[in-house]
């Protein structure tokens, strides 16, 4: 799902499930590296929006607002 968004599998983001956050952020580096597992396919969604949002100065709600 998220490899048609970063770069063909080259970037992903960290997505964290709930309980492995203290990991994460406190934890050993062998428990941060156990935290990084596949976040489930069936709780993502994705729609397109501006490429506005990738500009620092921007910051007004119409950021998310999903194109057509």
């Amino acid at each position: 799902f998220m490899a048609e968004i970063h770069n063909a599998k080259q970037r992903m983001p960290a997505m964290l499930a709930a309980e492995d956050i203290e990991a994460w952020l406190t934890g050993t580096q062998d428990q941060a590296r156990a935290a990084l597992r596949q976040y489930p396919d069936d709780l993502l969604h994705a729609q397109k929006i501006a490429k506005r949002v990738n500009t620092p100065a921007n910051n007004d709600a119409d950021l998310l607002t999903p194109l057509a």
